[in-house]
């Protein structure tokens, strides 16, 4: 059985979110939906309340779940034992805003496998 995670900070859990979900419960086995418990963002709702909220949402997927995450994703992927990870498409303005944090980061850390 293939396990796919889908990480994020998910503040707030959209029907977009959602969606992305229901197309992956289709490709994979089981679909981990691994919330970040990062601070640094000031989410709107807590880690806790992200979790409920996504607990609720999702309970009609019945080979969905929902977890909470911090450190880093490759740490959380590899103990979950997980062997795909699954991201969404953001808008050509969301995509530019993250564009520069990771030009910076391959500059500084050549070889560092990013497409």
């Amino acid at each position: 059985m293939v396990t796919a995670v889908y990480p994020g900070t998910f503040d707030p859990f959209t029907r977009g979110h959602e969606d992305i979900v229901r197309r992956a419960c289709k490709l994979f086995g089981k679909v981990i939906l691994g919330i970040a418990d990062s601070d640094a963002k000031r989410p709107i709702f807590n880690v806790e309340e992200r979790v409920l909220i996504a607990r609720e949402v999702l309970s009609k997927y019945e080979n969905v779940e929902v977890t909470r995450f911090s450190g880093l994703l490759v740490n959380f992927v590899r103990d979950l034992q997980a062997n795909v990870v699954v991201r969404g498409l953001r808008s050509s303005r969301g995509a530019r805003r993250r564009e520069g944090p990771l030009s910076r980061r391959s500059k500084r850390s050549p070889g560092n496998g990013q497409c």
